[in-house]
């Protein structure tokens, strides 16, 4: 019986002191580095479970031994705080540096940018094209209604609620400035202020030259001369399913649609783009100038004139050096 006691007794020290070196180790390997070599994003669908998290996670070389990750969670208590989602772990994280990545929640931010002067069909297609988006675009949003930036979103957000927060954006952007624009700029309301951005946008890409082409367009509407806009032109080729591009016919510039400028007079009935802020800012702070007229100078930018003879003059040099290149 006294050996049968003895023996019980380092069984069960032994069971001991065994169990207390596994859980050393244990200890030891969870917050030890991982097998990560480079960075990984790996994505957690909805109602994924620890074991099936741990999975994954071995699956992408996050960890290497999925059921001690299982018990960490377990014996810490955070099994129920995982989360999901599409998360970043860096290069030898832990298993729990990786648990800890999971419930904060920290999802990895994705984007996507719309250039100043994009199309609200442009902008479909490249929300269309954006990975992690999840639902349909019904319907294309009105011309000149999307704020120009670069926006963030989290893997499983909706294309539509990406589309509300482009209007929400643009509707702020436009309630501040609207009420600080010059006085006496002829434009009824802020859908115009929009609608000849939108035009002041497509004229140029140079910044210091907004304000200018901006001021030339506010001195024909005030003077009821034609825009005579080009990218006007060119939209209302395209809203009919022709090609907008290349250079435009005279059977173009006489081609009968309120958004040609060309045959009809004052600003056509809405935007031909989304304007960033810089346009908008150019056309409610226009330049004070006398230029009524301008066409390109072959270097990026364009020549300005007060009179049709300068402008003519400047017309045919810029042909001169189109028709040399």
């Amino acid at each position: 019986m006294k050996r049968l006691l003895v023996a019980l007794s380092f069984a069960l020290t032994f069971a001991v002191v065994a169990a207390g070196a596994l859980l050393a180790w244990g200890r030891a390997q969870f917050t030890a580095e991982g097998p990560l070599e480079t960075r990984a994003v790996v994505r957690i669908p909805e109602g994924t479970g620890v074991t099936g998290i741990a999975e994954r996670l071995a699956d992408k070389g996050v960890i290497r031994r999925p059921w001690l990750f299982v018990a960490g969670a377990r014996i810490t208590g955070q099994a129920r705080r995982l989360k999901a989602g599409e998360f970043a772990f860096p290069a030898r994280v832990s298993p729990q540096g990786a648990l800890d990545v999971i419930v904060s929640g920290k999802t990895v931010a994705r984007k996507v940018t719309l250039p100043e002067g994009i199309t609200s069909r442009e902008a479909v297609q490249r929300l269309r094209a954006a990975e992690g988006l999840t639902g349909l675009v019904e319907a294309v949003p009105r011309e000149g209604s999307l704020l120009p930036e670069t926006y963030h979103y989290r893997w499983g957000d909706s294309r539509a609620g990406l589309i509300a927060r482009m209007q929400t954006a643009m509707t702020a952007f436009l309630a501040e400035r609207w009420p600080e624009r010059d006085p006496g700029l002829p434009l009824a309301n802020k859908r115009e202020a929009v609608t000849l951005a939108s035009i002041v946008e497509k004229e140029t890409a140079k910044p210091n030259e907004r304000p200018l082409v901006a001021g030339v367009f506010i001195n024909r509407l005030e003077r009821g001369m034609r825009l005579q806009s080009d990218p006007t032109v060119r939209y209302a080729l395209e809203r009919r399913g022709a090609d907008g591009s290349g250079r435009l016919t005279q059977a173009n510039l006489d081609l009968d649609d309120p958004y040609n400028t060309y045959t009809h007079a004052g600003l056509p009935p809405g935007p031909i783009a989304n304007p960033g802020r810089k346009a908008l800012r150019a056309v409610l702070h226009p330049a004070e100038t006398d230029y009524l007229y301008f066409v390109a100078d072959g270097n990026g930018g364009h020549a300005f004139a007060e009179t049709l003879a300068e402008h003519n003059a400047n017309v045919a040099e810029w042909r001169r050096q189109r028709d040399t290149e």
